[in-house]
């Protein structure tokens, strides 16, 4: 015990001369410590909101430009068969750009089926995957080849499909019927007016040796006997023609939770020019490269028929009114036979339908 209390002795000043140096030093290190940590704390704060944007900014960058730069390889590829229409884009926004046809290729094409020289071409845009309406089709009026002495034509058109095996799918079906056309757009409701601009494209670069087209819906009962007719007729103009079920002093709906809202700086009118229902229209095949090439000064909108309408107005062109309006019709709550006889249009809605139309029409039923 003596020794241990010698030793304690002995060592206690040596320890509080010790302690007595290191207590400054170690309250200056803690102080440091907290300080640059609150300044740390601060600073990475006060960038955050400002590196935040400099991300997004980066990547929306990023983003379109790679879009841009892959647009413009896509416009450059060459094509199965003719090219798509030469427009330059030097000076068109991004949004005209984005949605212009001439950036955009055929992946599936049918560039030689207009060899035949049809009277009318048939373009009727449809999902990918709605096979059924597809087939609906093809074994009611758009098997139907000749009408009055006409050679007619019936093609479907659409977009990516969205997975290797639904492509596979589709190009089985495009070896088996000949009828598909496939652009790279991703097929949605919101791209119609840039599918429709495809279809006008495909027209006025592979097919403008026919003397009328008719974009119509995959939905769609379509009196052939009746439409012919009507283009046969001698007052039926043969150039800057287009008619269907006309809508007049449609206003632009500004409700953001609506499909159809427009916002004004796509579209800053109160009211679209008279313009055709999407259901089905057909115009006189001068009109395509037409539309094409005024779409170059418009900017497009979502609402794909009203677009046609605003580019038809830049060109001038008004929608003509069919001798008989009632012939274009919307929906139709089980018509019988002897009223779809009188049709040239209608919206049958399903597949089943359009089957069941074109039965009772031909007395099958």
């Amino acid at each position: 015990m003596a020794i241990k209390c010698i030793r304690e002795r002995c060592c206690l000043p040596q320890r509080r001369v010790f302690m007595g140096h290191m207590k400054p030093v170690f309250v200056a290190l803690v102080t440091l410590a907290v300080l640059l940590s609150i300044y740390a704390y601060v600073y990475d704060f006060s960038l955050m909101p400002v590196m935040q944007s400099l991300t997004w900014l980066n990547s929306a960058n990023q983003t379109i430009w790679s879009s841009l730069t892959n647009q413009q390889t896509i416009q450059t590829t060459t094509t199965v068969g003719k090219p798509t229409t030469s427009i330059t884009t030097k000076h068109i926004s991004i949004h005209q750009y984005v949605a212009h046809p001439s950036n955009y290729r055929f992946i599936l094409d049918e560039p030689d089926k207009c060899n035949q020289n049809p009277f009318l071409v048939f373009m009727v845009p449809v999902g990918p995957h709605q096979i059924n309406a597809r087939n609906a089709i093809r074994s009611t009026w758009g098997n139907e080849s000749s009408v009055q002495g006409q050679t007619v034509l019936t093609l479907f058109l659409v977009g990516l499909t969205g997975g290797p095996e639904a492509q596979q799918r589709l190009e089985e079906e495009s070896r088996q019927h000949r009828d598909l056309v496939q652009s790279n757009f991703v097929d949605s409701y919101f791209n119609l007016t840039i599918k429709t601009m495809v279809i006008m494209d495909w027209l006025a670069t592979r097919c403008p040796q026919a003397n009328y087209s008719m974009k119509v819906d995959s939905d769609m009962y379509i009196n052939m006997e009746n439409l012919m007719s009507l283009l046969l007729a001698p007052n039926t103009p043969r150039e800057n023609y287009i008619t269907g079920y006309l809508m007049w002093n449609q206003p632009v709906i500004r409700d953001k939770n609506s499909k159809w809202y427009v916002p004004e700086d796509l579209y800053p009118e109160p009211k679209y020019p008279t313009y055709v229902l999407g259901m089905g229209y057909v115009f006189s095949n001068d009109l395509p490269s037409k539309i094409v090439k005024a779409s170059e000064a418009i900017k497009p909108f979502n609402i794909e028929d009203a677009y046609v309408g605003t580019c038809l107005k830049q060109l001038g062109v008004n929608p003509s009114g069919a001798p008989d309006p009632s012939k274009f019709r919307t929906y139709m709550n089980n018509p019988g036979s002897q009223e779809l006889s009188m049709l040239i249009t209608a919206i049958a809605g399903s597949p089943e339908k359009v089957i069941d139309f074109w039965q009772k029409v031909k007395g099958q039923n």
